[in-house]
């Protein structure tokens, strides 16, 4: 057995003599010494009690009080992004070395995301700013130190750890946009700041269509991918799941890194314009899901931001598998 991989048959399972483990039932799944090993804990000095507790709270969020069997428990643990859930939870549990890792390895990924959700450079003042003000509150500085504040309690594995990283940035983004025209509307002469009062707090904190909103986004999202060739899918692939730049693009596919920008327009726009088509023009019922009424020009743009804020899906997966998706609606027949 390698040196950096602890021996797991005491933890494999529940008979281990260990409190914390036995209240874990993630260390009772068949597969948790795999697991363990995969995620490479051992590398943060995570011990398997607290990475059984980091899976347990992973399937408590997806399945709440659902009773699960092990077989059940093991498939959705074994479909977990299991190295970025032990960084994480290293990070949440103030690992120096896995916070060292973190911020040399993610800085310049966040922002660059930072930078294409506010469309500027990934060097401007802003992104920079964007992006850092995220380091502290996934350090759980913001209102003071302690892990309990830390983002990081909100990763569940069940995306990649940079997509989710994404989607909370467009979501910070999106709530500062909220918040700056609340202000606005009472940054006025005080007798019209009354009237504009009840507008500013009215919106409704949820809504119930938001989950269906971002599956619809994501089916027209697969559908738009199945109509590329395999040149602008591999265009998108290193640009986004790989994160090249566009100089190491240019060198694989033999194109100037202006012709790479241009594609990228390109694609982007396209992707954007078959999605919107596909939302405005509704599905017929096919393959056991229900058929979906044409979106109006408002509910399509919260089909954009919900996926934008809540990130439904993973890229890299959609790029590596184009299948002809299933209806652009998300709900099957009842």
């Amino acid at each position: 057995m390698s040196s950096d991989v602890p021996d797991l048959s005491r933890v494999k399972r529940p008979a281990v003599h260990s409190s914390t483990l036995s209240s874990c039932p993630a260390a009772s799944s068949p597969g948790f010494a795999s697991f363990f090993a995969q995620a490479q804990a051992s590398r943060w000095s995570l011990s398997p009690e607290k990475f059984a507790a980091a899976l347990d709270r992973s399937a408590a969020k997806r399945f709440a009080a659902e009773t699960l069997s092990p077989e059940k428990l093991d498939a959705y643990l074994a479909s977990l992004h299991l190295e970025d859930l032990a960084l994480a939870t290293a990070c949440l549990e103030n690992c120096e070395s896995a916070w060292e890792h973190f911020v040399t390895e993610y800085r310049r990924y966040l922002r660059a995301a930072a930078a294409a959700v506010l469309r500027c450079s990934s060097v401007s003042p802003e992104a920079c700013d964007l992006a850092d003000s995220l380091f502290a509150e996934l350090h759980g500085l913001v209102d003071g130190p302690g892990r309990e504040r830390s983002l990081f309690r909100y990763f569940h594995g069940r995306s990649s750890l940079k997509t989710w990283l994404r989607a909370v940035l467009a979501q910070r983004h999106i709530d500062a946009l909220r918040a700056n025209r609340r202000f606005d509307s009472l940054d006025d002469t005080e007798s019209n700041v009354a009237a504009k009062i009840p507008s500013a707090v009215s919106v409704p904190s949820t809504d119930p269509h938001r989950q269906r909103y971002a599956a619809l986004f994501v089916r027209a999202l697969q559908a738009a991918l199945a109509t590329l060739d395999s040149r602008d899918t591999q265009r998108l692939r290193l640009y986004y799941a790989e994160e090249q730049t566009l100089a190491e693009i240019g060198k694989q596919l033999r194109e100037h890194e202006s012709s790479v920008s241009r594609n990228l327009d390109r694609i982007r726009l396209a992707l954007r314009r078959s999605i919107e088509a596909a939302l405005r023009s509704g599905c017929p019922a096919i393959n056991g899901f229900a058929a979906e009424p044409a979106l109006s020009e408002a509910q399509i743009a919260l089909c954009f931001e919900y996926a934008a804020a809540d990130t439904p899906f993973d890229l890299d997966k959609l790029l590596q598998d184009r299948r002809p998706p299933s209806p652009a609606a998300g709900r099957p027949k009842t």
